[in-house]
């Protein structure tokens, strides 16, 4: 896993693991530990997660499936074709963020596949139990994607929650957006509930 300094926030929910999102409310005390499939969810054009960030002071966020490690030795060029790659995806992941503006927002990368099996749950939680932390201080949340409910990051998400005994909040995901976009578009549809309204659990 690796870091990339520079942006972020989020907002309050219920105790005790239980699931909730609301609209952003800047708390300089506030720390939230987020997970994402990728980049795309966090610097997308009307990211709910990047706005949920912007309500918590500190913010580090667990990108599943990014590839080279930021800031590592896999980050120098070797003149390979992979490598050039890759440190051009770094460049452009650190552009990204810090374009957001968040004044203490961490990215932190993995290199898992892309279909994101079943089997890596372990590795998420692990990672997320490294962001969180042994002795989490008071006023640290959990932000994990809205869908699906079912997903191998809201189960890593949902388990980390419920050990630390922490609130989880839920963000509109890219899936998400695009659904109601489409609702929107069609008289005869019925939009979706945002997942702010969302029942708990």
């Amino acid at each position: 896993m690796s870091a990339v300094p520079g942006v972020g926030c989020a907002v309050p929910a219920s105790v005790g693991g239980s699931t909730m999102v609301s609209a952003p409310v800047s708390d300089a005390d506030r720390r939230v530990v987020a997970i994402a499939t990728d980049a795309v969810e966090l610097l997308r054009p009307e990211s709910d997660l990047a706005r949920l960030l912007d309500s918590f002071g500190r913010a580090d966020v667990l990108l599943a499936t990014e590839g080279a490690a930021i800031g590592s030795e896999e980050d120098t060029d070797d003149g390979s074709d992979e490598g050039t790659r890759d440190g051009e995806a770094a460049d452009e992941l650190r552009t990204g963020v810090a374009a957001l503006g968040h004044r203490d927002l961490t990215v932190h990368r993995l290199a898992l596949g892309a279909s994101l099996e079943p089997t890596v749950e372990d590795d998420l939680v692990a990672a997320l139990s490294e962001l969180v932390g042994f002795d989490p201080e008071a006023g640290v949340y959990c932000l994990a994607p809205a869908t699906p409910a079912d997903g191998v990051l809201v189960r890593a998400a949902r388990r980390i929650a419920r050990v630390y005994g922490l609130p989880l909040l839920r963000y509109r995901c890219l899936e998400l957006s695009l659904v109601g976009r489409v609702e929107a578009d069609d008289a005869d549809s019925v939009s979706l509930p945002s997942p702010r309204h969302a029942a708990r659990g």
